[in-house]
């Protein structure tokens, strides 16, 4: 009797497990939103020493449906993010504009984490440079 009872347990088991083996995978969405970058990564090269360094990454939403970007992080409390907080339609552009605090001197190279409900839904930036004083800036050209 117990061997029947274990083989039924066993036999009830493995049937169970068989079909939470045969879950259809979610469909993919065709026609959600894509953003992509003209750029991923800004160099600002040297930077004086506290004034602030800002670059504006663009993008364009290449997917079939409107683009809605729900945050922008920066790693560290000296970036400030902003970006376009309405909607971007399929085939429009937005941006994501970094600001950095040049207040300490040496290199640096910052994240700027975008998160969306594109296909693509996170993306990470780059600014990167090196605070100088101002008597170690390069001199400038010579205009002609």
């Amino acid at each position: 009797m117990k061997k029947w009872i274990l083989s039924a347990f066993v036999a009830v088991t493995a049937a169970y497990t068989a079909s939470a083996q045969t879950t259809p995978a979610p469909t993919e969405n065709k026609n959600q939103a894509e953003i992509t970058f003209d750029k991923e990564v800004h160099d600002f090269g040297p930077v004086l020493l506290n004034q602030p360094a800002t670059y504006t990454f663009t993008f364009k939403n290449t997917g079939k449906e409107p683009l809605i970007i729900t945050s922008a992080a920066a790693s560290c409390g000296c970036t400030t993010p902003e970006w376009t907080k309405e909607p971007i339609l399929p085939g429009k552009k937005g941006f994501v504009k970094a600001t950095y605090n040049s207040a300490t001197l040496g290199m640096f190279n910052k994240a700027i984490n975008v998160s969306s409900n594109a296909k693509n839904a996170s993306v990470t930036l780059y600014i990167k440079g090196d605070v100088k004083n101002a008597d170690q800036m390069p001199a400038a050209s010579p205009k002609k």
